[in-house]
Parts: structure tokens; C-alpha cells; sequence
């Protein structure tokens, strides 16, 4: 059985298929706000996403991190390893690219077992 949620005319916030979540691109709602805080919003999201799944951040296999500013990575990283489970880290991947919106500093992927 697969479950959505969150759907949109285009795609879906979160999927369930076979006790696997997986969570589309989550970007800050605050594009004016400074990184750390759109970074916090974005974990935000997650979470929320996770939840509406019946999951946590401790059941998170990967997540897959977007900066457009390669060097925003030490910052990101001060709000992203006070969120994580450290019992629990998930595989991550860190990719500097271009974001649909030039005042996005962030953007991330995940997937969880439910």
C-alpha cells in the first residue's frame, strides 16, 4: 500500500511505499531569513513530514542537503548536528547547486524507514 501526503498538483510533501518514507525536496517558507533559520525550518518540515508518516528523525536512512554557497557548509552544519539523532545518523549527501529561487540558501531530501 502506498499513502501521500501532502499532494499537490505536481507532486507529493511525503510518500509511504513499503515502510520507506520518502520526502520531497523541503525548501523555507522565510526566503528572506538568514540560513541558519531557513535551515531550521526546513529540519522543521522533516519532522512534521515524518510524523504525518507515523516515523522520526531516528528511523532516517539519508538525507540529501542542497546549498547554492558550498561555503555555507560549517553553518548549516551547526543547526543540522544539534537536530540529527546522534544515536541515530542517517547516510548524507552535501551538494553545492543552483535552487528554483535565488533567496533559497537550502534546501534537503529524506528518507526514513516508517
Amino acid at each position: 500500500m502506498t499513502q501521500r501526503f501532502e499532494i499537490g498538483p505536481r507532486m507529493s510533501q511525503a510518500v509511504v511505499h513499503n515502510g520507506i518514507v520518502h520526502i520531497a525536496g523541503q525548501v523555507a517558507d522565510n526566503r528572506k531569513s538568514s540560513l541558519e533559520q531557513q535551515t531550521k525550518e526546513v529540519l522543521a518540515k522533516i519532522e512534521n513530514l515524518l510524523a504525518q508518516a507515523g516515523t522520526d528523525k531516528s528511523k532516517l536512512l539519508s538525507v540529501t542537503v542542497l546549498l547554492p554557497h558550498i561555503i555555507d557548509f560549517d553553518a548549516l552544519n551547526a543547526v543540522y548536528d544539534g537536530w540529527i539523532d546522534p544515536t541515530n545518523p542517517p547516510a548524507r549527501a552535501c551538494y553545492e547547486a543552483r535552487l528554483a529561487d535565488p533567496d533559497l540558501r537550502v534546501e534537503m531530501t529524506a528518507i526514513a524507514a516508517v
